[in-house]
């Protein structure tokens, strides 16, 4: 970033120097050149020509002489209509190198002074994990991570969704069918077996509107008539009643629920700072409900149900409150965001949820601005793409989700198959292997779904996921591993290296110079990605670096050298290389291996 700022100081001075035109230089734009080019900086000459009263190309010509001659940056040039590529002097690159090397903080921001709470995850406790969850969890921690390395305040969040007619829906088929199972004596993890019952609910549930079609009666009310979905509303009324026998099935089948959860959030290694319950925040929301009926910025209809007007906004009339008095999603989300304002003061609150909600975020906001509250204003929804598989969209009532739990173990499987074939595990004792084949896992799962830009719905493919090459998580892992046996390699040798033991190295290698070039863009890669709240960039980032330094490695001698300062740096340049890879997965959530 000093580089580009020093070169477009220079641009500045020798358009007013060339051509009497004042300039300032926070307003001279650089691009990297593109690859077909000699060159690191390009500048666009069009938008001058008519200042200038001359053609593009003219005006580049003119400039890359003169920062030729007087920029001590600027080895040389070449102008491609009306685009100026500038080549940087190789003593540039080097003194930016040693610079990050002696910088351990590199590529991270100052404390910013900003509180952000990010929330996600946000389950529900009638059912396992699945892959939606996947890439919402990975995307949520990978986000935090990256806000945090840009200097913000951040508190992680999950949002359980522990009550209301889903998990009365599996309650109610436990009640029905369970026979006192549990996990114990099932031997199925909590939160499947939860899950087995909400399958069991839709199953018998339709048959009874089939039933009910069959005798004549319009589906649709067939769906709301069916005496379980009947029974199930009178059981959510219930626990919302406190009902003792009601309340108690809660607990027990939630607490199999979250024992499930953790185990599974372990395993794919993803943490929270503080979690929230519905049950114990819909009644704030509803205390909020009074508040707009009081202020009368909410209204009841006839039926007594509440709801806000937020057709000025764009958006439509939105129910808050039903005629029984039961919440929806929005009254506990009222609730939940007042109270997560109170327990962390954030300047903004992200939600992580998938673009099917875009609407409600909407309202939300919306209707929080329509109360007056100072945090309305902060509230961000990181909408995201659904992920699709080759059969197609899941549907957890019907039960054919991809169960979390199984796939991640399809991963480790495949790791473990891909490995032995490769014969990338000599010397592994058991234990360091399935460590191994779960951190290859791990990483291909996750870099794959946090490889796509957030919004876009994307299509999971688990083999493809998987490939040690392309641009793919084990690709990158393994450019780790290569470059961690070369530097256990240079210790054996006794090489130590500092900036100090290459200090008169100075003919830098075209693929030498492009890895330098990537090392140094690192902090604006991260501030791009905490601005836009996109992983999918640290990602693409951690892939350009892995094939540049693979380029530079089969190109390159390192301990063939002869010359002793171009081994070390090349030694210095490939533990950089290393860091940066590592820190780059770490903001994904990625652990890397020294061996492999």
């Amino acid at each position: 970033m000093q580089l580009q700022h020093a070169i477009s100081q220079s641009i500045s001075q020798a358009l007013h120097a060339l051509f009497g035109i004042t300039v300032d230089a926070s307003e001279i734009a650089l691009q990297p050149t593109r690859k077909e080019f000699a060159g690191s900086f390009t500048f666009v000459t069009f938008p001058y020509t008519k200042q200038v009263g001359k053609g593009p190309e003219q005006i580049g010509q003119a400039l890359g002489e003169h920062l030729k001659e007087n920029a001590s940056e600027i080895k040389d040039f070449n102008v491609v209509k009306g685009f100026l590529n500038l080549e940087v002097q190789e003593r540039e690159w080097l003194r930016l190198f040693r610079g990050i090397m002696t910088n351990p903080g590199y590529g991270y921001g100052e404390p910013s002074g900003r509180n952000v709470m990010v929330e996600y995850s946000s389950p529900n406790t009638n059912k396992p994990l699945h892959l939606g969850h996947l890439r919402n969890n990975f995307l949520g921690y990978s986000v935090s991570e990256i806000l945090k390395a840009n200097g913000h305040e951040v508190m992680k969040v999950n949002l359980v969704n522990d009550r209301g007619i889903h998990i009365c829906k599996s309650m109610l088929a436990y009640e029905k069918m369970g026979n006192g199972e549990t996990p114990e004596s099932s031997g199925i993890k909590g939160d499947h077996l939860v899950g087995k019952y909400y399958v069991l609910f839709d199953k018998a549930y339709k048959e009874q509107v089939d039933e009910l079609v069959a005798q004549g009666m319009d589906k649709e009310e067939a769906k709301k008539k069916a005496p379980l979905m009947l029974e199930a509303q009178d059981m959510l009324l219930k626990w919302e009643q406190g009902d003792e026998h009601v309340v108690n099935l809660w607990k027990m089948m939630n607490s199999w629920v979250y024992a499930g959860f953790d185990e599974t959030y372990r395993t794919i290694g993803v943490d929270f700072d503080k979690y929230y319950y519905e049950s114990q925040t819909y009644t704030l929301g509803k205390e909020r409900v009074e508040e707009g009926l009081q202020k009368e910025v909410f209204f009841k209809k006839d039926n007594g149900s509440v709801w806000v007007d937020l057709t000025d906004e764009g958006l439509d009339e939105k129910l808050l409150l039903r005629a029984d008095g039961t919440s929806v999603y929005i009254t506990q989300d009222l609730g939940t965001a007042e109270l997560k304002y109170n327990d962390f003061p954030y300047d903004q609150s992200v939600y992580v949820v998938a673009d099917e909600q875009n609407y409600h975020f909407q309202v939300l906001k919306a209707t929080l601005k329509k109360l007056g509250k100072p945090y309305a204003e902060g509230i961000y929804h990181l909408s995201y793409g659904m992920v699709d598989l080759p059969s197609g969209k899941m549907k957890s009532r019907e039960g054919t989700v991809v169960d979390a739990d199984e796939l991640v173990q399809e991963m480790v499987d495949t790791a473990r198959q891909q490995t032995e074939e490769l014969g990338k595990i000599e010397g592994f004792t058991a234990e360091e292997a399935q460590h191994l084949y779960h951190t290859l896992a791990m990483g291909a799962l996750k870099y794959f779904l946090l490889k796509v830009d957030p919004k876009k719905r994307m299509l999971f493919n688990p083999q493809e996921s998987i490939d040690f090459r392309g641009n793919t998580g084990p690709f990158v892992q393994y450019t780790h591993a290569r470059i961690s046996a070369i530097l256990r390699k240079a210790g054996e040798m006794g090489i130590s290296v500092d900036a100090a033991s290459f200090e008169n190295f100075g003919n830098l290698h075209e693929t030498e110079q492009e890895v330098i070039i990537q090392l140094v863009n690192f902090p604006a890669v991260v501030k791009e990605a905490g601005n836009l709240y996109a992983p999918s960039i640290i990602a693409n980032y951690a892939y350009e670096l892995a094939k540049s330094y693979n380029r530079f490695y089969q190109e390159i001698s390192i301990f063939n050298e002869t010359d002793e300062q171009a081994r070390n740096f090349r030694i210095a340049l490939s533990a950089m290389v290393a860091r940066f890879v590592r820190e780059s997965m770490k903001l994904l959530g990625i652990e890397v291996p020294e061996r492999m």
